[in-house]
C-alpha cells in the first residue's frame, strides 16, 4: 500500500483511488461502446461499400428453341460474355445468335447452380457436354473452349438437364 504524509502530519493513501479509476473508465468504455453501435449508419474511413454488380448487357439473342424470346441475363466479364443461367432448372435448352451486325463474343461462358442442373449440352461448330460440379452451393462459371465455335457459326444451342449415365 502506498502511503505518505502530508504538511499536517497526517497519513493518506491510495487504498480506494485505484478502483475507483477502474471503475470509472470500465464505465466510461461502456458507454463508448453503446454509442458506436448506435452510429452504425455513420461512414468509417475503413468501410468500403460493396463492389456494384455488372451492368446488364445485350450481345446475344437468347431465344427458346420455339422461337419465342427468353430472358437469361448477359454481363461482361472482363472479355468474356456471361449467359447468366442461374434461373434455369429441371431441363430446357435455349438458342444463341449474335445480334444483327455484330459478331460473336470472342469469350463466351454460363453461369450455373450446382445441384440446379446436371449438365450442360452445348452445340455449334462442335459438340461438347459440360458437367456441372454438385459440390457448394454458389453459382459457378463454365467457360467455352476455343472452336466449339466460330465466327462463322449460326446459332449455338445450349440444352441443360440431369446427368445422363452412357447406356451399358
Amino acid at each position: 500500500m502506498l502511503e505518505w504524509s502530508t504538511r499536517s502530519g497526517k497519513r493518506s493513501s491510495l487504498r480506494g483511488v485505484g478502483s475507483k479509476m477502474v471503475h470509472s473508465g470500465t464505465l466510461v468504455l461502456v458507454i463508448l461502446l453503446a454509442g458506436c453501435s448506435h452510429l452504425s449508419g455513420a461512414h468509417w474511413p475503413w468501410r468500403h461499400k460493396p463492389t456494384p454488380p455488372p451492368p446488364e448487357v445485350h450481345e446475344v439473342v437468347v431465344t427458346t428453341e420455339g422461337g419465342t424470346s427468353a430472358s437469361f441475363p448477359q454481363y461482361w466479364l472482363r472479355n468474356t460474355l456471361l449467359v447468366d443461367l442461374q434461373g434455369a432448372s429441371g431441363s430446357g435448352s435455349i438458342v444463341l445468335k449474335p445480334r444483327e451486325g455484330n459478331p460473336w463474343p470472342v469469350r463466351l461462358a454460363f453461369r450455373v447452380t450446382p445441384r440446379g442442373i446436371g449438365e450442360l449440352e452445348v452445340r455449334a461448330e462442335q459438340r461438347t457436354v459440360l458437367p456441372v460440379t454438385t459440390d457448394g452451393s454458389k453459382p459457378i462459371v463454365i467457360e467455352l473452349a476455343p472452336g466449339i465455335y466460330t465466327p462463322k457459326t449460326a446459332q449455338i444451342t445450349v440444352s441443360w438437364g440431369p446427368i445422363r449415365t452412357p447406356a451399358p
